[in-house]
């Protein structure tokens, strides 16, 4: 591992320990950026991590204090960021317009600047996907197929070696030692109640008022279940459509492009609650919402009975661990759940999430590990 690297991971972990949210790509960006400027500089170490590191105003405080504590371990004086104004951008390395292939700083008689250019895959992460090229979908679908979406650890029947939380005596492996021993216990050995990862189940709005998120949720959904077991996929529209096998395929293309097949009401209408009833009546009783994590994905609107929803979300609430609904209309400014759907579902989910870029299906992701 590198100086730079070395130094950024420590870094972004007493950034966390602060509370800031700083995902890996934001840690890959700042190391790239320290590698790139060197050390030398204290002001060019802050501004590269501000510029990185921070997306919230509420969060200055927090990286300010954490830089100068980090900074001070390291036997380096406390920074004051300065009062003027200072430019920054990460380059991904890749412009031709750079003779010098590098990044460089200068100073005016006004106020210092270190030119990083933002990587474009760094402005990609945080647009919204209805805003996205054919180009960019692609790249966006790249960049997701590298999320793994891990769901919260659970106790399993199964037992397993070793002194855990609540261990019971392994009589079978006890006595065998104790044969060694002359029939003394002196080694006893334990077994514990193991872990693993509960089911997840995600149900995915496939109707037209979806089809400019859709595909890249698709994408995500891909993304889960080849990343792992026990995850389920579901297309919502004006009736319920199992794709969890379509999505098996390793190819991410070819599994999303079969996946849209399979769904005979791609951009159609939806009836939410006649979906999740015939989700709870087939599937979720019979064990596969029991314990687990249900996401829903879906704007809302909806064109069926809202007593139906009601219901079914009542029950499915009552089989789930937890139910997350992800909106990609709640990044909107002034965003209110006016939609009759969204209105009638909101008293009974565990979180209410963003789903509207990648930054956001990074977020998500760290919700369902939870």
């Amino acid at each position: 591992m590198s100086n730079a690297t070395a130094i950024a991971v420590a870094f972004v972990d007493r950034l966390r320990s602060t509370g800031v949210d700083a995902p890996l790509s934001a840690t890959i960006e700042y190391q790239r950026a320290l590698g790139a400027l060197g050390m030398g500089s204290r002001d060019a170490v802050y501004w590269a991590g501000r510029t990185t590191l921070v997306r919230r105003r509420e969060d200055i405080a927090a990286y300010d204090t954490a830089f100068n504590t980090f900074w001070d371990d390291h036997s380096v004086a406390p920074y004051e960021p300065p009062s003027v104004a200072m430019s920054i951008a990460v380059d991904d390395g890749e412009s031709p317009d750079d003779d010098d292939g590098g990044l460089d700083g200068h100073e005016t008689d006004e106020a210092p600047s270190i030119e990083l250019r933002f990587s474009a895959a760094e402005v990609l992460r945080h647009r919204d996907f209805a805003s996205y090229s054919n180009d960019e979908l692609a790249e966006a679908r790249r960049l997701m197929g590298r999320l793994r979406v891990t769901g919260s650890p659970r106790r399993s029947l199964r037992l397993v070696n070793g002194h855990g939380s609540r261990p019971r005596m392994d009589l079978r492996r006890t006595v065998r030692a104790a044969l060694s021993t002359g029939g003394e216990p002196l080694q006893r050995h334990w077994r514990h109640r193991g872990m693993r990862p509960r089911r997840l189940v995600l149900l995915l709005d496939v109707s037209g008022s979806m089809e400019p998120y859709a595909r890249a949720l698709v994408r995500f959904a891909h993304a889960a279940v080849i990343g792992r077991q026990r995850v389920e996929v579901f297309a919502l529209g004006t009736r319920l459509t199992r794709m969890t096998r379509e999505l098996s395929e390793r190819d991410p293309d070819a599994a999303v492009a079969r996946a849209a097949r399979a769904v005979v009401d791609w951009s159609g209408g939806t009836r939410l609650g006649d979906g999740l009833r015939e989700f709870n009546q087939r599937w979720g009783q019979r064990g596969m919402a029991r314990g687990a994590t249900v996401v829903i994905l879906s704007d809302g609107w909806d064109r069926g009975d809202p007593t139906v929803l009601e219901e079914q979300m009542l029950r499915l609430r009552r089989l789930a661990h937890r139910v997350i609904w992800v909106n990609p209309l709640k990044v909107t400014p002034d965003y209110a759940p006016l939609a009759r759907g969204m209105a009638t579902a909101l008293p009974h989910l565990d979180a209410f999430v963003e789903g509207h870029s990648i930054d956001a299906m990074e977020r998500l992701a760290a919700e369902i590990s939870r």
